[in-house]
């Protein structure tokens, strides 16, 4: 995500690198740089352009700090401006209403259905609601199916009228068998073209008039770039929407729409799509966006997603096992399956400051724990407790078992023995012993 920009941006603040202060001079340089990864990103060029004024304006008029250097202050104003144009603060979601109603509007193919599904899911999980998915794309069964598979997958029901055409009657029946049967959110997933059309504008304007919606969203592929912005600008124009949803920003996005779309509808952008996981739906944090477009990673989000997974109780037994040393390759099984439910590996990745620049022509795939998981797995209940048993008879069943070699057992082995040292210095607070360690494992 953003990786083309993120080089780009950091190239351009190089160009101050070395300078004792900011002139006019290598202002305009570093700026005409910024333009063009702007520009290159996909951003439309008026918004481009006065945004580069705007930097270029606050830069000159601010006396560099003894504690910073021209290109640091360069990278605040940036992030700050970059923030500012995204939307500033995050926008909640709007849930009044007994049902709140949300109206999901956009193109077919921008991941209407699936976004419905995760905000399901993210209701029902993050916010204690009982949702109901209704499908009104009457055109293609195979949208009321994937709604229905969908549903299916996280435990929400899903309302639909076989042989019923007329969606704005379909939607009123969802709200009354909703207020029925207790649900108290109502997502409504509205038919899409493969280009905007009247038919189609003017059909979820009716559906739009009849349910009265809370909250109606317009969900936009980032991928389609400045494609995105003019089609949100198109249907803001009859809807009136509340918010934009950016899919696909896990995929090979330029990221123009994050950055201009709010400044183009001035409508904030409320949720996005980063993977096909049904948990893959993160809250937009404008500055956190532009935390990781600048390469600064985005550790707030990271540490939000570690303490979702977080069990109070589990890491209270945790802590009893390493101080008696029990410590064991069961308990190791379960941190790596509390990690993997964090996320996608590379979009972790990318919320380590600098890691994502160090890694990123390194391929990082989800199933990166897949050998460790197989090793661990070929191993006895026995040996995973007291890893010490295992000799060399043993590591070579363990092998065979796992379909890896001998050299990668010993590596599992040595990494699990240090890491094992290492919680146990910590536990007891030896700062000494632990740096006395960390320097033997060099």
């Amino acid at each position: 995500m953003f990786d083309n920009l993120s080089d780009k941006l950091d190239k351009a603040m190089h160009v101050l690198k070395g300078h004792g202060s900011i002139t006019e001079v290598n202002v305009a340089e570093t700026l005409k740089e910024v333009r063009r990864a702007l520009l290159d990103a996909d951003v439309n060029f008026k918004i481009a352009k006065e945004f580069t004024n705007t930097v270029k304006e606050k830069a000159l008029g601010q006396d560099v700090l003894t504690a910073l250097q021209p290109s640091q202050l360069m990278v605040k104003i940036v992030k700050d401006e970059l923030t500012k144009l995204m939307g500033g603060d995050a926008a909640g979601i709007n849930l009044q209403g007994t049902p709140s109603v949300i109206l999901m509007s956009g193109l077919q193919g921008s991941g209407k259905t699936t976004f419905s599904g995760k905000l399901a899911n993210f209701l029902k999980s993050k916010k204690s609601k009982k949702p109901l998915l209704v499908a009104c794309d009457v055109y293609r069964p195979a949208a009321i199916n994937q709604l229905h598979i969908v549903g299916d997958q996280i435990g929400v029901e899903v309302y639909s009228e076989e042989g019923n055409m007329d969606p704005v009657s379909i939607a009123t029946n969802a709200i009354a068998h909703a207020k029925q049967n207790g649900h108290n959110v109502v997502i409504v997933d509205t038919a899409g073209r493969l280009a905007v059309d009247e038919v189609m504008m003017t059909e979820i304007e009716n559906v739009h008039k009849a349910i009265n919606p809370q909250e109606t969203l317009f969900v936009v592929d980032a991928m389609t770039g400045q494609d995105a912005v003019n089609t949100a600008k198109t249907f803001n124009e009859r809807l009136n929407f509340d918010g934009v949803v950016l899919t696909k920003l896990d995929g090979d996005t330029r990221g123009g729409a994050a950055i201009s779309i709010k400044s183009v509808v001035n409508k904030p952008i409320k949720f996005i799509g980063t993977g096909e996981k049904m948990d893959a739906i993160d809250i937009f944090y404008p500055s956190r966006m532009a935390d990781r477009i600048l390469g600064m990673g985005d550790v707030v989000s990271l540490v939000e997603r570690a303490q979702e997974q977080f069990d109070e109780e589990e890491a209270r037994k945790l802590q009893k096992k390493i101080a008696k040393n029990q410590f064991g390759f069961d308990d190791f099984m379960k941190q790596i399956q509390q990690i993997k439910k964090m996320g996608s590996m590379k979009d972790l990745v990318g919320m380590i400051p600098g890691a994502g620049k160090a890694l990123k022509d390194v391929e990082i795939d989800d199933d990166a724990f897949k050998g460790i998981e197989a090793i661990i797995q070929s191993m006895t209940p026995e040996e995973r407790t007291k890893p010490v048993l295992i000799n060399g008879s043993r590591k070579k069943r363990i092998a065979k078992g796992s379909g890896t070699s001998v050299t990668q057992v010993n590596q599992l082995l040595k990494q699990f023995d240090q890491m094992s040292k290492m919680m146990k210095m910590m536990q007891g607070g030896g700062g000494r012993k632990m740096a006395q360690m960390m320097g033997k494992m060099k």
